[in-house]
């Protein structure tokens, strides 16, 4: 893209633990030429560290300097590139932060195309659910259990939002349950034999988010 002004910005948003590479990756998977990518890192590692080798220690505690952190990296983009769209993609609490960014922004949302959620646990994260009811207040556990769909639908009753949910056995995909990710208006993909880290890289990942975008994007009544 050197030398031609993008067409496009594209949020990539990793989750809890990871880094930032495998979303980069992902992101220039299904882009198309001229997008600028905006993937954020979470953690505190130093940038001599190669971006591949990065993991995030912040995202297991407080979700508010997350969210805050990716409202920054968002509003810097819109002013860096004031007349383009932009299309998020984002991975489990990835998508959970996207949510609160959205609600907390709607002046952003006709600049948005299209939002994909990949695993995020939207309804409530279940073994969050179990370890606060347990008594066990904490860490990221007492933010991932909350319900947000009516925050989710709200935004998907105007930005067209696909949800992708992997699938291994029993309803989950070991991490996040299938329920969880589902809510109204939302376009969805079940990947049966995908797991919760499958649903960064996976090829039929890919192939889902690049039919979603070739299709017309429509906001749907119901799931």
């Amino acid at each position: 893209m050197e030398g031609q002004y993008p067409k496009l910005i594209v949020f990539s948003q990793h989750g809890m633990s990871d880094g930032n590479y495998t979303m980069q990756v992902l992101a220039k998977k299904v882009s198309p030429p001229q997008s600028v990518i905006i993937a954020p890192y979470l953690g505190s590692l130093p940038s001599l560290i190669p971006d591949r080798f990065k993991f995030s220690i912040e995202t297991h505690f407080a979700i508010e300097p997350l969210i805050q952190k990716v409202a920054h990296s968002a509003a810097q983009a819109f002013q860096d590139y004031p007349d383009i769209p932009a299309r998020i993609i984002a991975k489990s609490l990835g998508g959970v932060i996207w949510v609160e960014v959205l609600s907390r922004h709607p002046e952003w949302w006709h600049r948005i195309e299209s939002l994909v959620l990949l695993g995020s646990p939207i309804g409530g994260a279940d073994l969050a659910k179990i370890i606060y009811s347990l008594g066990l207040r904490i860490g990221m556990a007492k933010h991932l259990r909350a319900d947000r769909r009516y925050l989710a639908e709200k935004i998907a009753a105007v930005i067209p939002t696909l949800v992708v949910a992997g699938h291994i056995i029993g309803g989950w995909d070991l991490m996040v349950t299938v329920e969880s990710t589902k809510f109204k208006h939302a376009h969805f993909v079940c990947l049966n034999g995908l797991s919760h880290p499958d649903l960064r890289t996976h090829p039929r990942v890919i192939q889902a988010i690049q039919e979603f975008w070739a299709n017309p994007r429509v906001v749907l009544s119901t799931i």
